[in-house]
């Protein structure tokens, strides 16, 4: 088959295909294709040629002209004083004459007062392209003559050839966005888990952020738990807002409270146009807010405030940024509400130690070594000792007691079964004199079962008291659990940091990890918070009539969702018009969600199933599986603070102990009670009795 014969024109193009082959092999830039080729271009056909690529979502265009004498302008067009936009839209490559134009090419002016009589003009790229990474653009040659060696009838493949460099060079420059973008919610994921501060939070959040998104603000509302209102950190907001009171918008009011309601993101680059916008914030403060993304910050099923990106300086928002804010959004929320818990955590770790600290009983603490760890000023007073010559010293000659030695009350409280041994005694102070007190003692073991401390109370038999505290043991379990996921987040944020997440996708897995992780640490420590408030009664609220039936409305569905996930059947059965038992709506929503998550993550297959109904004047709750069961060993035992039934722990199915020791608590506090049935490996039934409320 013969080669089919080219013209003297195509041939006469080829050299430039090569000089531009040679020439473009190397830059990466878009800018500098876009100056290479009006060069080469110019230099080949000896013509005045102009390159202009779109820029900032259509609001100008770079424009690139080689003139004739050799010289390389680079310039940039607004579209409202000279648009490619119906050079562009005509779709082909033509020739235009510069006094037969239409009304929308005249808005052409600065490419018209090129030429003399015409130009050769063509889309770059050609449309067409599926998903193009090359905004538009075009190529112009002014003044054509007849002999020109690019005409229509090859600078269509001239163009399809330049695109590929262009296409290429805009991959490489979205390439680069990206892990600039991925290594800063990289920081900021790093930063935000390795502080406890939300000031610090705040702080290493605002400027990334509205860098990366190139906006004028970022704003943080937080909810109000029990308003529902959002309050907007006020150092977050600029200086325009700082003579201002704090702002403060009701729950549903305006797009930030549309957000927080229904819990979905919004892109808005017109907020004026949207009947949610609340103006009265730009009144106050003669801001002028005009676009914005808004999503919910999330922890669990819970939504706690919201994260604002306000007017994008670069061009309309897009899914893009939402997406980036969503990255940023999972952490922050995140280390807020760790923050939080940990603000808590440390006010009750203080009140505590003032408790014991001004507690009338003595209080004594000593290592597996029979070493005096800690001792209150009670007991100080009661033995008439000075601290420094206390402790470090051996409880045995320390404490000196009348019926039999402090050694062997030691080793009964270590090795007894019994809970909270107690001794009647006189202990003596170091000039003879006694005190009448009673001893009580209880052991601290470690995870591994091993003593780590024992805590002894010296009350005064004429004021005693029953007193509860067990500090070391809670604070020990924190540290336990809250290893794990602080490990596996300081991981991967050091991962992504060092760069070993270069793909999206793995960068999105790791982040996902980092996400998942610190929700399952701010849950581990929500749960050991609730124990510590339980046991400080401070759960203990005013009680009010609680309906069953929509707490079960808004608690089973997303439940029935996991447990289907799981490979389960789901069933529930409550009965219409359950009436009303009195106490507090979030701690029953705690009681049978926990016993329903139990129910899910304790079954491999089968059947999950909660049935509710009233009889005799009482509620029953009744939560069954058909899931691993419960040793019959461990029956006594599971309604225990930290305790795991051995079946749980040689399976790897996380815990920590807590969530059953809550539900019992809880639901005893308002009049109820708990019974459980279960079978190893068939499954477990727990009921849940409960008055109704004289109402």
């Amino acid at each position: 088959m013969m080669n089919k014969p080219t013209t003297p024109k195509q041939e006469a193009i080829h050299p430039l295909w090569q000089k531009l082959t040679v020439e473009l092999a190397t830059i990466f830039d878009a800018h500098f294709v876009c100056a290479t080729v009006a060069q080469e271009i110019a230099i080949h056909t000896g013509l005045k040629t102009v390159v202009g690529m779109s820029a900032m979502q259509g609001r100008y265009y770079d424009v690139w002209v080689y003139e004739d004498n050799g010289r390389l302008t680079q310039t940039r067009w607004n579209n409202d004083k000279s648009s490619f936009d119906s050079l562009i839209a005509n779709g082909e490559a033509q020739y235009k004459d510069k006094f037969n134009l239409s009304p929308a090419e005249l808005v052409s002016s600065e490419l018209w007062q090129l030429p003399k009589d015409k130009i050769l003009v063509s889309p770059l790229p050609l449309p067409g392209k599926a998903d193009p990474l090359t905004p538009p653009g075009i190529l112009c040659l002014i003044d054509p003559t007849d002999d020109c060696p690019i005409d229509l009838d090859n600078i269509e493949s001239l163009i399809s050839y330049i695109t590929v460099y262009l296409d290429r060079a805009y991959l490489r420059q979205q390439v680069h966005r990206q892990h600039i973008e991925f290594s800063v919610v990289s920081d900021i994921s790093f930063a935000l888990t390795s502080t406890l501060s939300l000031q610090k939070i705040y702080q290493q959040l605002i400027d990334p952020v509205r860098r990366t998104l190139i906006v004028e603000s970022i704003s943080v509302g937080l909810i109000d738990q029990d308003t529902g209102d959002i309050t907007f950190v006020d150092y977050l907001l600029g200086p325009m807002f700082e003579k201002l009171p704090t702002i403060r918008i009701k729950k549903g009011q305006g797009i930030a409270g549309w957000v927080a309601e229904n819990q979905q993101p919004v892109i808005i680059n017109d907020v004026y146009a949207d009947k949610r916008f609340y103006a009265n914030v730009d009144r106050d403060s003669g801001f002028q807010t005009n676009s914005m993304v808004c999503i919910p910050l999330q922890v669990e099923e819970r939504t706690i405030g919201v994260l604002q990106a306000i007017n994008k300086k670069s061009g309309d928002f897009n899914e893009h940024d939402l997406r980036l804010l969503q990255a940023i959004g999972g952490p922050l929320a995140a280390a807020i509400e760790n923050a939080r818990l940990h603000n808590d955590v440390i006010a009750e770790k203080r009140r505590v130690e003032t408790i014991l600290k001004n507690m009338s009983e003595g209080l004594l603490t000593v290592n597996p070594a029979g070493i005096i760890t800690q001792a209150n000023d009670a007991l100080l007073t009661l033995l008439a000792q000075d601290l420094d010559n206390f402790i470090g010293e051996p409880a045995n000659r320390k404490i000196r007691t009348r019926a039999s030695s402090f050694d062997a009350f030691m080793a009964n409280v270590i090795n007894v079964d019994s809970d909270n041994p107690q001794l009647a005694t006189d202990i003596f102070q170091d000039d003879g004199e006694s005190v009448p007190v009673l001893l009580s003692g209880v052991p601290i073991l470690d995870e591994d079962g091993e003593l780590s401390e024992t805590i002894f109370v010296f009350s005064d038999l004429g004021q005693i008291r029953e007193v509860e505290r067990m500090r070391d043991d809670f604070f020990h379990g924190i540290i336990h659990e809250l290893r794990t996921p602080l490990a596996t987040i300081l991981m991967y944020a050091r991962l992504l940091k060092e760069g070993k997440a270069q793909d999206p996708e793995k960068s999105d897995r790791f982040l996902g990890v980092i996400e998942r992780e610190s929700d399952r640490l701010q849950k581990m420590v929500r749960q050991m918070l609730q124990v510590a408030k339980l046991e400080a009664r401070e759960l203990q609220r005013s009680s009010e009539p609680v309906e069953f039936n929509p707490l079960f409305d808004e608690m089973l569905p997303p439940l029935a969702d996991a447990a289907t996930e799981q490979g389960l059947s789901f069933s529930q059965r409550i009965e219409r018009d359950l009436p009303p038992v009195m106490g507090i709506k979030d701690t029953y929503y705690l009681i049978f969600k926990n016993l329903v998550d139990n129910a899910i993550k304790f079954t491999m297959s089968g059947t999950v199933r909660i049935d509710a109904y009233h009889k005799a004047g009482w509620i029953y709750v009744i939560v069954k599986d058909q899931g691993i069961g419960i040793p019959k060993a461990s029956l006594p035992n599971l309604f225990g603070r930290f305790f795991r039934a051995q079946t749980a722990v040689e399976r790897g199915i996380a815990g920590t102990g807590l969530g059953l020791y809550m539900v019992k608590e809880s639901v005893e506090h308002y009049g109820g009670t708990i019974e459980v049935n279960s079978v190893e490996g068939k499954g477990s039934t727990f009921t849940v009795k409960l008055p109704i409320a004289d109402v």
